[in-house]
């Protein structure tokens, strides 16, 4: 078997399968390493309404496998595997997986980012009934509705007031007594009526029958509880970029995130970040796919 190719993209996510099949398109041998199933993150949200040409919207599982179906149709080839280790600083990459060893000239890192969770009893369960982590996602769930947000930084502030022009009510909750995001937030939060705010507290239960109907806060300071009705929770506390692998090898800024621009081009020539694990400021399906077609573009280049 022939594990030699032009191009390696680990992670089957928007921007691995956009990379691979640009790559793909243009003459070179592609494979894509996954661990699980193609979609990334997607594979979460049962409904992504705001990414270009589904007027009814998609569910992300299908629309992974979409995406899939596309790169494979010029090439791309998939290895269902987890990466063990990787050696990028070669002119000849090499990945080491469960599935074996894979070389490749250009490698496109594609391995994205987990949203950090509560760790509450009974959340992993609630995912998708009530309890979800990205608004500008799922936000139209809860039109005319009641919802929490739990954090106190940028994503959470901006996730609250996209919230507060669909749901009847926002509840903001916050282990500290001010915000982290930056000011440019504050005026509007504090502007919107129907923005709750809880001050020095942390979610110690969520209350559920099918789905969530509840959250019970404690305040840090005075221990004291309060039971919240709502029909929705987002947690937006932070995510992890999956970037253990390449420590050493690749430049992480100080949150773990790959440092690589618009070009995504990172610090070892030929190896390339894409989508939600790179340094950036928007991290949706759309701008990871974009990512992908530029980190193809700069391949096309390197490879000449």
């Amino acid at each position: 078997m022939d594990r030699s190719y032009d191009v390696i993209v680990i992670g089957g996510g928007p921007a691995g399968y956009t990379a691979a099949l640009y790559t793909a398109r243009s003459g070179y041998r592609t494979l894509v390493i996954e661990k699980i199933a193609p979609g990334g993150q997607m594979t979460q949200t049962t409904q992504i309404d705001n990414y270009p040409g589904f007027p009814d919207g998609v569910d992300g599982i299908t629309l992974g496998m979409q995406m899939q179906a596309g790169a494979a149709r010029f090439g791309v080839e998939t290895e269902y595997s987890e990466v063990k280790r990787v050696n990028l600083t070669g002119a000849v990459k090499e990945i080491e997986t469960t599935g074996g060893t894979f070389k490749a000239r250009a490698v496109v890192v594609a391995t994205g980012a987990t949203h950090r969770h509560l760790g509450v009893e009974g959340e992993e369960a609630l995912v998708g009934r009530g309890v979800g982590y990205c608004a500008a996602c799922d936000a139209m769930f809860y039109r005319g509705k009641t919802v929490a947000v739990v954090g106190g930084g940028n994503t959470a502030a901006a996730a609250a007031l996209v919230l507060s022009r669909i749901a009847r009510q926002v509840h903001l909750i916050h282990r500290r007594d001010s915000l982290r995001a930056t000011r440019v937030y504050h005026q509007s939060l504090e502007q919107a009526e129907n923005i709750t705010f809880h001050w020095n507290a942390t979610v110690q239960q969520l209350l559920a029958e099918q789905k969530l109907t509840g959250v019970v806060l404690e305040n840090v300071q005075t221990g004291q509880r309060q039971t919240l009705s709502v029909d929705g929770l987002f947690v937006s506390i932070g995510q992890s970029p999956a970037t253990a692998l390449f420590e050493g090898q690749l430049e992480l800024d100080g949150q773990g995130y790959i440092v690589a621009d618009e070009t995504t081009k990172t610090n070892i020539d030929g190896v390339y970040a894409v989508g939600d694990v790179r340094t950036k400021q928007v991290r949706q399906v759309i701008t990871a796919a974009a990512d992908g077609a530029a980190a193809a573009h700069q391949i096309e280049s390197y490879l000449m």
